[in-house]
Formats: structure tokens, C-alpha cells, sequence
């Protein structure tokens, strides 16, 4: 268990890290490094994914805490959007969790590989949408939070890398396009890590410390780690080339992906 918390920090340090150099959720970089945790702990394969993607969805309701207040305190979070997208983004989210746990570790783990790539090459031709259009109104922005929550479940994210487009696509700014996203984080979070809890509970087998589909000592080791080290991002995004590290992280997720895949066949 002690080996598995000091893998889980210094997951936390380079999440954190990511998280404040880039401004990308850290939950692309979290579900794979704890899936290689828990080989090494001897998790049973059936669970993996699940437990991966619990706890990164629990670790994000304390990060994108702090990530909110950061936003809103600099006036860029659109709250009549966040309270027009939240009901659909709680309801897909928490959702999502519970047909997760109807779905077996390698559909899920298909499902992540699909959206690492398409992120990566998102990131590496920085296509960017065209802001052509005004947004919904309250049910059709509610319903596309329904679909970002539930691509999030399955991921484990905190749905910036779909809200942010989604947003800068209807003419939101794109700074306040990223603070609304921040903001829309807490409740895929939220609904997220609660949706993992009840799937998973009561599930036989799950490694000593989980509560559901969480793993408790990943989620200390990971946000203890990660608030010092998104500082330490933030610094160094002032300084160093931002652009080239989004390719390097672009290429990081397809070694990731890659190494899932090949797992797979």
C-alpha cells in the first residue's frame, strides 16, 4: 500500500504539473499511470479501468476547486452558461458511471484510446472550431452537457477538452471559454466520483481502500502532489514555449494510447 501511494504522488506531481503548464485536465495522464499501478499492486484486470477512472474523476473535485476560484477571480467564468449546462452534465455524468460499470475494462479502455488520439491530434494540427454560432438555449445546452458528461465518465476527465470547444464554437470568448470549463468541472466531478462509488460498491474483488469504484490511497497521494505542482506549471508556462510542450504532450498521449493498444491485441 505504500509503494502504491508514492507511485500515486509523483502521478499527482506530473498531473499537477500538466494541469498548470498547459491547462489540461490531468485525467488523460491519471487513468494511465494508475492503470500501471495497479498491475504492480496486482489489481484484478476486471476492475482496472473502472478504479482508474473513479478515482481520477474523485481527484478532480479538489483540483478544479481551486482552478475555479483562480477563474472567477479574474471575472471569466459565464455562469448562466454553467447553470444551464450543470443539470445535463450531473445527469450524463453520474449516468455514464453507472453504464460504465455495465461495461467490461476493455470496451472502456478502447473507448479511451479513441478519445487520447483524437485529443492528440487535435493538439498537434491545433485545430481550433470557428465561433459561428450563438449558443442554445437552456435545453439544448443542457443536453449537450449530457453527452460531455458522459464522455467524461468514460474517460475520467473533467470535460475541458470537449466544453472548451463547445463553448468557443457559440462566440464565448475564449478565456472565459476556459473559465467556464474550469467551472464545469466540479460537477463532472462531483457526479462523476459519486457514479463510480455506487457502481462499483459492493463489487467483490476490489483492492482494500476503495470505496466503489475509488481508490482512496491513489486519491490522497494524487491531490496531495498535484496542488504544489500546478503552481510550479503555472510558473513555468510564463516561461517556457508553450506551443512546443503541447506537442510533446500531444505526443505523450499517443505513446500512452499506444502502449494501451498494444495491451490490447
Amino acid at each position: 500500500m505504500l509503494t502504491a501511494i508514492l507511485a500515486c504522488v509523483a502521478v499527482g506531481c506530473v498531473a499537477g504539473f500538466l494541469a498548470g503548464l498547459l491547462g489540461v485536465g490531468g485525467g488523460l495522464v491519471i487513468v494511465p499511470a494508475l492503470l500501471f499501478v495497479f498491475q504492480q499492486i496486482g489489481v484484478a484486470p476486471a476492475h482496472m479501468q473502472h478504479l482508474a477512472l473513479g478515482t481520477s474523476l474523485a481527484t478532480i473535485v479538489f483540483t478544479s476547486i481551486s482552478s475555479l476560484k483562480a477563474h472567477h477571480g479574474r471575472g471569466a467564468v459565464r455562469w448562466s452558461v454553467f447553470r444551464a449546462i450543470t443539470p445535463g452534465i450531473v445527469i450524463g455524468t453520474f449516468v455514464g458511471a453507472q453504464l460504465a460499470g455495465l461495461l467490461s475494462t476493455n470496451a472502456l479502455q478502447w473507448f479511451f484510446i479513441i478519445f487520447a488520439y483524437t485529443v492528440a491530434a487535435q493538439m498537434l494540427l491545433d485545430a481550433k472550431p470557428k465561433p459561428n454560432r450563438q449558443l442554445p438555449g437552456v435545453v439544448g445546452t443542457s443536453a449537450m452537457g449530457g453527452v460531455i458528461g458522459v464522455v467524461s465518465s468514460w474517460v475520467g476527465i473533467g470535460g475541458g477538452s470537449l466544453s472548451v470547444p463547445f463553448l468557443v464554437w457559440h462566440n464565448v470568448p475564449v478565456k472565459e471559454a476556459i473559465g467556464t470549463s474550469a467551472a464545469i468541472g466540479l460537477p463532472i466531478a462531483l457526479a462523476g466520483g459519486l457514479g463510480y462509488v455506487v457502481s462499483g460498491w459492493g463489487v467483490a474483488g476490489l483492492p482494500a481502500g476503495s470505496a466503489g469504484y475509488v481508490f482512496l490511497p491513489a486519491l490522497t497521494g494524487i491531490v496531495i502532489a498535484s496542488f504544489p505542482f500546478a503552481k510550479l506549471g503555472a510558473a513555468a508556462a510564463h516561461k517556457l514555449p508553450v506551443p512546443v510542450l503541447k506537442k510533446c504532450f500531444a505526443a505523450l498521449l499517443i505513446l500512452l494510447a499506444t502502449k494501451m493498444l498494444v495491451s490490447l491485441l
